[in-house]
């Protein structure tokens, strides 16, 4: 009695819809020695193509001659190009990178700036010296001249 069934696989859309999409017949032979056991055997189903109007809940019924069973279910979410998640990890670490390379080479640029400008090179200081020396002498020394670093 149960070795013939039919197997129906339909959807049901958000708008509450039931669309039939595959129907199958099968005459499963029950072995010798394994009568009046149950038996549970699988039948896989694929929906192809999806498109954007295919999401809704996909069921399979099963229907002997007078009882019908229908599965749980399984929700389907169909997108056109598919659900990608942003991450903007890379973009931050690279513009943090950035920055900072930026940063640093403004620093070093500053910092050698400013030491050209603050150290006289080796030559500067004989320089000065001959500009004391030929002016006239007065009546009190110069003020000692600043310390020269190199």
């Amino acid at each position: 009695k149960y070795t013939k069934f039919s197997i129906f696989y339909f959807w049901i859309n958000s708008l509450g819809q039931r669309t039939y999409i595959h129907n199958r017949s099968e005459n499963v032979p029950i072995p010798s020695g394994k009568e009046n056991k149950t038996v549970t055997l699988s039948y896989n189903h694929r929906i192809t193509p999806l498109e954007n109007i295919s999401s809704g809940t996909y069921y399979c019924k099963v229907k002997w001659n007078d009882i019908q069973k229908i599965g749980k279910g399984v929700f389907v979410l169909a997108r056109g190009t598919g659900y990608i998640e942003t991450s903007y990890k890379w973009e931050i670490l690279v513009t943090l990178t950035v920055l900072l390379a930026a940063l640093s080479i403004t620093a070093t640029a500053l910092l050698l700036w400013k030491r050209k400008v603050l150290c006289p090179r080796k030559n500067q200081p004989n320089i000065l010296r001959q500009k004391v020396e030929t002016q006239p002498p007065s009546a009190s020394p110069p003020p000692p001249a600043p310390p020269v670093y190199d």
